[in-house]
């Protein structure tokens, strides 16, 4: 019989850990509204007691998808963060709270310097709170593969009684190989079922030695119902267990793990590219299902074998992921039922008219400048134009510039718009993108110091739209920024004006 894995993915709170990945709350919505559209069973949308900003976000992700989705959030054994959980959740349509807790010698005796039977209690009276609030409670294990099994058992018999529903088994950091975490879910597993058979077993692994979904994997076999993943692997150190490399695992090989999951597959590389984009973390070229190489063959004899049979080297289709080539091609004269249709086809709404009716004006300037434009423009179009907001009166907006090189003295000149305000200045620099930088941080008055920066290209021909990524950092914190242009000058200044603008609000959200 096939049993159904629940997925929970939490790039919108592990995955969101990494450093200058922080989204803000019109982005992380964004992001679960394509979760959404994955299908995943449940979102994890953060650690509302950690920041009001990290809790609004909760909230509104709860008003945009929770209608149709279950909802949890983070929190510590502790009543205040409960009640942050609770009260950001709780109109989802099955929301539960997620309590985490250490279980090793390491966290009981270093991080917490309690007795291991304070800690234990510490638990299970979180657990008795929690219950009081929601039917639902998942408590996690942390550093459980680290952990002395008795202890570790012992925890979990205690929370089940208090009333968790849900018992999630962390390899918090990337420490198990897949023979000993498998032996291990197997011996909780047929512990936890003599004691309550409705308990679900849950798992969640890191990747410090790249075994991540490999343990998973092992887990699921040895009987966990229930994963905890993320977009691209996406997660502090070397990041969390693939979403998409564990449901396509069970996938193309369901014959031996007797299992499957929910998730419209077909989304898997389009909620990979929009979480890039949003992040501006690439995808390394040959990582599993979401590379740029996945489904890429320069060998001859591998294309020899494929052009007779795509089954001698491919075990699943670029199509069952996503990954189809779309070659749609779109002109200014196409009208606007050609690009909703494209939109909509894309995955993304149109029932805003007024929102749809300012991404048609800035597809017409696309279309004017590029002449072709094909889906994989108008996916980055909508990405940009829905994750970019720059209403706010306290942010920076480029009204216009100008940028002159030579091998002297390569200038440029700025003009930025805040609220009502323009500031305008010119500086010289190294080359045209260092002046540019040199004037805006004049201009802000932002001592911000550029960490990184690349340039990508979007599409192809002369035309082509460029994708520049930023990070920059700003009182001891990293913050990115990103934008696309035809002009990469012009993308190169947005970008840096998005990440000071990042800098910007997580300064007033403090203040």
């Amino acid at each position: 019989m096939t049993r159904k894995i629940i997925v929970l993915d939490t790039t919108l709170r592990d995955g969101e850990q990494v450093p200058g990945a922080k989204l803000n709350t019109q982005q992380k919505i964004e992001f679960a509204q394509q979760l959404k559209r994955l299908n995943v069973d449940v979102i994890e949308a953060g650690f509302p007691a950690s920041s009001a900003g990290d809790f609004r976000s909760v909230q509104e992700i709860v008003r945009t998808v929770g209608d149709t989705i279950s909802i949890t959030a983070l929190a510590r054994a502790v009543k205040n963060d409960i009640d942050s959980v609770y009260e950001s959740i709780k109109l989802a349509q099955n929301p539960f709270i997620h309590i985490v807790l250490g279980t090793s010698n390491v966290h009981v005796e270093k991080k917490f310097n309690r007795s291991k039977d304070a800690v234990l209690q510490m638990g299970v009276d979180a657990v008795k709170y929690a219950k009081t609030l929601l039917p639902h409670v998942q408590y996690s294990t942390e550093d459980a593969s680290r952990s002395d099994f008795e202890y570790l058992w012992k925890t979990i018999e205690a929370v089940v009684k208090a009333g968790a529903t849900i018992i999630n088994v962390p390899d918090t950091v990337g420490y198990a190989v897949p023979e000993q975490f498998g032996e291990l879910i197997y011996k909780i597993n047929d512990r936890l079922k003599n004691l309550n058979d409705k308990v679900v077993l849950s798992v969640h692994c890191h990747n410090d030695l790249g075994m991540a979904t490999a343990n998973t994997l092992s887990a699921i076999k040895n009987g966990a119902e229930k994963v905890e993943v993320t977009i691209n692997g996406l997660g502090e150190r070397a990041g969390n267990t693939s979403l998409e490399e564990v449901v396509m695992g069970l996938k193309v090989r369901e014959n031996f793990y007797g299992c499957t999951t929910g998730i419209k597959t077909q989304e898997l590389m389009r909620t990979s590219k929009l979480l890039t984009h949003l992040t501006g973390l690439d995808v390394q070229v040959n990582k599993a299902i979401t590379g740029e190489n996945a489904f890429a063959h320069s060998s001859g004899i591998h294309q020899d074998g494929l052009l007779k049979d795509k089954n001698v080297y491919e075990i699943m289709s670029p199509e069952e992921v996503g990954a189809e080539k779309m070659e749609l091609i779109l002109t200014a004269r196409s009208g606007r039922h050609a690009f909703k249709n494209t939109v909509e086809k894309l995955g993304f709404e149109t029932a805003d008219t007024e929102d749809f009716e300012q991404l048609f004006q800035k597809f017409l300037v696309l279309a004017d400048a590029k002449k072709e434009v094909y889906d994989h423009d108008v996916f980055y179009l909508v990405t940009n134009h829905r994750t970019i907001d720059i209403s706010d009166s306290q942010l920076y907006e480029l009204d216009s510039f100008q940028v002159i090189t030579n091998d002297l003295y390569p200038t440029a000149t700025v003009k930025l718009r805040k609220g009502n305000e323009f500031f305008k200045d010119s500086a010289v620099g190294d080359g045209p993108v260092d002046a540019l930088y040199s004037v805006i941080r004049t201009l802000t008055g932002m001592d911000v110091e550029l960490k990184d920066y690349k340039i990508n290209s979007l599409s192809r021909g002369k035309e082509a739209i460029g994708r520049v990524m930023i990070r920059v950092e700003y009182q001891g914190r990293t913050y990115s920024g990103r934008a696309m242009d035809t002009d990469i000058i012009k993308a190169s200044a947005l970008a840096f004006l998005n990440g000071i603008n990042a800098a910007l609000l997580d300064a007033s959200k403090e203040n």
